[in-house]
């Protein structure tokens, strides 16, 4: 399959446009997104939540590597949601094996912001022992 994981299906995103912030909750966590800077996913595609928390030093747990194999990265939109395109089936099934689930759950690895809107996520409590900022 050339290194493509069967369970991710790919989503057509692309590059924001304009700047945009995503706020971590629950440590408040703030950080401008330049679409220049953007980084980049394995594939190639504009950066994911995930990525972006990895760039930026805060760490959510994800021990499929970020390939929608498990959901250790699950996270809730608290704003912004309508700049995310909506959950592929897989990351859907993935999210019904998930504690705490709510209606903008999301996958980490799988929530890309277009950069129309600022974003907010809260990282759950039940992975909030996962999750934590680097100095």
């Amino acid at each position: 399959m050339g290194g493509i994981n069967p369970y991710q299906e790919q989503v057509e995103t692309s590059l924001p446009e304009k700047s945009y912030s995503v706020t971590f909750m629950p440590m408040g966590k703030k950080v401008s997104v330049d679409p220049a800077k953007l980084p980049l996913s394995r594939e190639g595609r504009p950066g994911s939540i995930l990525d972006i928390a990895d760039g930026h030093g805060i760490e959510i747990d994800h021990a499929c590597g970020g390939v929608c194999a498990c959901s250790t990265c699950h996270v809730i939109i608290r704003a912004g949601v309508d700049s995310i395109p909506e959950a592929s089936e897989s990351e859907e099934d993935m999210l019904d094996e998930a504690p705490g689930v709510e209606l903008s759950s999301r996958l980490a690895c799988q929530a890309v912001p277009n950069g129309e809107t600022d974003v907010v996520v809260e990282i759950p409590g039940w992975n909030r022992n996962h999750a934590r900022e680097s100095h």
